[in-house]
């Protein structure tokens, strides 16, 4: 299993992002092809330091493969183009092989 984690930086307005992420961005992560499981959360908290997070996704695939390729089509291209309209402090992706 391969799973693409993505990191958000606190956003310029959290309550915005938080309703367009739940209404517009994970519906449209949720039909990127080969997509096996997703989660998310918000609010996330460091255990002794500060987060320099606000939110987190994961997504788990068949593949890095599979990933590259959900990633790589329409849908993927869409699920981008939708960040810049809720992450106004970017995001961080990340992806590995789970043991």
């Amino acid at each position: 299993m391969h799973r693409l984690t993505v990191l958000y930086p606190p956003p310029a307005d959290p309550e915005h992002f938080k309703d367009h992420y739940t209404r517009v961005h994970l519906p449209l992560a949720a039909k990127l092809p080969g997509l096996v499981r997703m989660q998310h959360a918000f609010d996330v908290e460091g255990l002794r330091d500060a987060s320099p997070y606000f939110a987190v996704f994961h997504g788990d695939f068949e593949s890095a493969e599979a990933m590259a390729a959900a990633l790589g089509s329409e849908e993927g291209k869409a699920v981008s183009a939708d960040v810049a309209n809720y992450a106004t402090g970017g995001a961080q992706l990340v992806h590995y092989e789970l043991s």
